[in-house]
């Protein structure tokens, strides 16, 4: 078992929200989610988080009223910044130094993604939200963590999911799925698997960055995946 010098945690928006609607921003649930992100940087290791905005906006659930695809996609990113202003100030709740840096300029709550001022804040020991996706529509956020992550010189991508990891079926539909401890690049592309999108899959395995996936639900499963534990699924070369 050997500790990540420096992650890159993905989560959900709706992992904000109470349990079970997935909108909004659940301040108890909030103060838990920042709570675990703590307990991984107060080990010393370097954290950088991307969020996801599907708790306040999403295109997919959206798609009946009208907005296109583009101005929809901006309000996602949008979404983004809310939910790290929301955890950055739940982080420093509990001791944490934090920065915002976005994809999109909004100056007065967030400083602009900038790579080498990124990494500076890291070597500085603050943990860093990475908000507005990649600034640009049609790339999720799951790919903005996999380009920060690269960027950024992570040693592994965190997933957190509210499944155990990756199945070879969907456990929700079928009592008989089998979790994957082990899944390369290439299964996870041609099985088209939704647990990550295929752009963020196909940038980490062109640049061999690993992949654990791993349940959320249990809070101190994040420390237990940052510490290298055999939790979840690897996904790898």
């Amino acid at each position: 078992m050997t500790p990540y010098k420096r992650v890159m945690l993905k989560i959900s928006g709706e992992a904000m929200s109470k349990e079970g609607k997935g909108q909004g921003i659940h301040q108890p649930t909030l103060y838990e989610v920042a709570r675990s992100i703590a307990a991984v940087a107060k080990q010393g290791m370097q954290v950088v988080v991307v969020t996801g905005g599907g708790n306040i906006w999403r295109y997919r659930d959206t798609t009946g009223v009208g907005i296109e695809r583009t101005a929809s996609d901006m309000m996602g990113m949008l979404a983004t910044v809310m939910n790290a202003v929301a955890l950055q100030t739940a982080l420093e709740h509990h001791g944490v130094d934090t920065r915002i840096l976005s994809a999109v300029q909004v100056p007065q709550i967030a400083e602009p993604y900038i790579r080498r001022r990124a990494i500076r804040h890291l070597e500085k020991g603050r943990v860093v939200l990475c908000a507005g996706g990649t600034g640009n529509p049609f790339f999720t956020t799951d790919s903005a963590a996999a380009l920060r992550a690269l960027e950024l010189g992570c040693d592994c991508l965190l997933k957190a999911t509210n499944v155990d990891g990756i199945y070879d079926k969907d456990p929700n539909e079928h009592k008989d799925a089998q979790l994957l401890k082990t899944l390369t690049y290439r299964d996870a592309l041609e099985q088209h698997l939704n647990v990550m999108d295929q752009a963020a899959f196909s940038l980490c395995q062109d640049q061999n960055l690993p992949i654990r996936v791993f349940n959320f639900s249990d809070r101190s499963n994040l420390l237990k995946a940052a510490m290298g534990e055999d939790i979840g699924t690897v996904v790898g070369a």
